[in-house]
């Protein structure tokens, strides 16, 4: 196992140039930002301060620290002000929307993101929750000798499709990752702890509370309703892994217990799906959809992904869904569904009322054609125009659900 995780190392830290030329770029950017500012003062945040990002990274999140005292009454404006500025030495840049706005320009082949925040020492100064993310810095970086540790632990969870709190992933992380590294002391024994996990355990690295039913009664209700609770070291109030739902749970859970089986390479690397090889193993017809996603933030723009892999696989119910699944990367998305049937029946059987309620059948007789009588009540078959697999899926496309949450169909391939 040593000599793959060492390996794997190789392939995910950032070497010698990759360092260079990011704190090279982070210190121009920085530079830039910080020659419109006063009151306020950007700093490295994310990965690249605690020093666990991965190779072949190009995401980089900024804080703007703006002085507490001056605008804690102001956290609202912030993001206007940022803005205002921003306009003067980075023009082209996307304002996205969350609990306080942020911002998003490409510099030098880089993704920054420009997070406004108040400049605090601790957490109850914290107004909004973004302010708390540079306490969480200083906290990993507490722990420099687990970098490496925390690097095996997140490039394992991105392959097995475990990484990121968003609502269309809900699994663990960057941030959740990194507390239980931390706690577990290595990426090894983060493995065989997870595979004894159970549902509600809960994990407080810096003991806030004494017993687990003190985090239970003290902590916000719907915030607890995740598949395990991770206490945040530097917010005792909080859950973590609020978003860590029990899907992503057991396949964590179970993808831990394979590597430990059975130590291989594979299971950092991210699968794509593999169409041929489905194809020869299933006895039945595999179908499957490539869209073009809408633009936007990565969370809203994965949600409506996620409802129209859903839409469609609720549609196809009736030709019975051997397996599925989707994948999405960058201006690609493919949703696949192995179905048993290749035909529907060609009607689906209408209930009308039962006989002895004369008036509701003599209304059901005028409105249907060919009624029939069973067990006491009228039954009508409808036709359906499409039955069949092709036309049926081509139909459904058409449906406004999803036009409105793609922006383009490019490839329908069935059986």
């Amino acid at each position: 196992m040593q000599e793959i995780l060492e390996k794997v190392i190789k392939k995910i830290k950032p070497t010698a140039a990759e360092i260079k030329r990011f704190e090279k770029v982070t210190a121009q950017f920085l530079t830039k930002l910080n020659s419109q500012f006063k009151d306020a003062k950007a700093i490295l945040g994310g990965s690249g301060e605690k020093g666990t990002w991965l190779s072949g990274s190009h995401d980089i999140d900024v804080f703007l620290q703006f002085d507490y005292k001056k605008y804690k009454d102001k956290s609202d404006d912030l993001a206007d002000l940022t803005e205002e500025k921003l306009k003067k030495v980075f023009p082209k840049f996307q304002r996205v929307h969350g609990s306080r706005d942020y911002f998003q320009t490409n510099y030098q082949s880089y993704v920054f993101e420009i997070i406004p925040i108040l400049k605090i020492t601790k957490k109850d100064q914290a107004v909004n929750i973004t302010d708390i993310s540079p306490l969480h810095a200083q906290w990993v970086k507490k722990h420099k000798t687990l970098q490496d540790e925390i690097r095996l632990a997140k490039q394992f969870a991105k392959a097995q499709g475990c990484y990121g709190a968003e609502s269309y992933i809900n699994g663990l992380s960057g941030w959740v990752l990194e507390i239980l590294t931390v706690y577990y002391g290595s990426f090894e024994n983060l493995l065989n702890a997870a595979v004894k996990w159970e549902s509600k355990d809960s994990i407080d690295v810096q003991k806030h509370y004494k017993k687990a039913k003190e985090i239970f009664k003290n902590l916000n209700q719907s915030k607890l309703k995740s598949a395990i609770i991770v206490i945040d070291p530097v917010d005792k109030d909080r859950n973590a892994a609020a978003a860590f739902d029990l899907e992503k749970f057991f396949l964590f859970r179970y993808k831990c217990a394979e590597f430990l089986k059975k130590p291989t390479e594979i299971l950092f690397e991210k699968q794509t799906i593999d169409f041929q090889k489905l194809e020869k193993e299933t006895l039945y017809n595999l179908t499957y959809v490539e869209v073009s996603p809408l633009a936007g933030k990565d969370d809203v723009v994965g949600t409506k992904l996620l409802k129209v892999f859903e839409f469609l696989k609720k549609k196809l119910t009736n030709f019975e869904i051997e397996d599925s699944g989707w994948d999405w990367s960058g201006n690609n998305a493919i949703f696949y569904y192995i179905l048993k049937k290749r035909q529907i029946d060609p009607f689906i059987i209408k209930e009308g009322p039962p006989l002895k309620m004369e008036e509701a059948v003599k209304a059901f007789q005028k409105k249907n054609k060919n009624t029939y009588e069973e067990r006491g009540r009228l039954k009508v078959k409808i036709p359906l125009e499409h039955f069949k697999l092709p036309d049926f899926l081509k139909e459904t496309l058409k449906d406004k659900y999803i036009q409105e949450r793609i922006k383009l169909i490019k490839k329908v391939l069935v059986g």
